[in-house]
């Protein structure tokens, strides 16, 4: 049997460095198209990036304005229409700010409606879920800490959206608190099962 290997050139010291060289040229052009990849790969998570932030900022936005559509309706209803639990009610103020410095406590009321007897807190939501039921519960804790004067009044709870998930109206029912709702033109405002808080 014969061997069929061919012959093998002799490595010379000349042979080897051309090797290497080409080696080298070959790892040198292998790093800079890696490095290519890689600076094109970074530019596009910059702008993927870019996308995402601007995109967030336009939702940010749209949910805003949506909630500012829904808290103008609603203030805009009460004021036309100033009823709740069977009592009319003289002061109808939206958006109102309290601030205690000696508290260190702020808060912000969508819609407080007044008598002289009681008080309406509600809150308003574009759409109002079971998990804001606790803020509206809270809005009766600082209420009462940031406005001491109403502590002889009657308070009553209201959660208002022009869409309202039904176990977000559930849990509010539960917990004695008005569901406010929009039925085509009109504002509907359940509050049969109302607490006073």
């Amino acid at each position: 049997m014969e061997n069929s290997t061919q012959p093998q050139t002799p490595i010379t010291p000349e042979s080897l460095m051309a090797f290497i060289r080409e080696s080298h040229r070959v790892s040198m052009e292998e790093s800079a198209r890696i490095s290519k990849q890689m600076q094109e790969t970074d530019r596009r998570l910059k702008e993927t990036e870019r996308l995402i932030k601007a995109n967030s900022k336009e939702i940010g936005g749209i949910s805003k304005s949506n909630g500012e559509v829904a808290e103008t309706y609603f203030i805009k209803s009460f004021k036309k229409y100033p009823h709740f639990a069977g009592q009319e009610y003289q002061v109808v103020e939206g958006n109102k700010c309290c601030y205690s410095k000696a508290l260190d406590l702020e808060d912000e009321y969508d819609l407080v409606l007044y008598n002289g007897v009681s008080v309406v807190i509600i809150e308003i939501k574009y759409n109002a879920k079971k998990e804001d039921i606790e803020q509206v519960l809270k809005k009766a804790e600082t209420f009462k800490m940031l406005l001491p004067q109403y502590k002889d009044y009657t308070l009553y709870l209201g959660l208002a959206g022009l869409h309202v998930y039904k176990n977000a109206e559930q849990e509010a029912i539960k917990r004695g608190i008005a569901v406010i709702t929009q039925a085509g033109k009109k504002m509907v405002v359940n509050d049969s099962h109302l607490k006073a808080f």
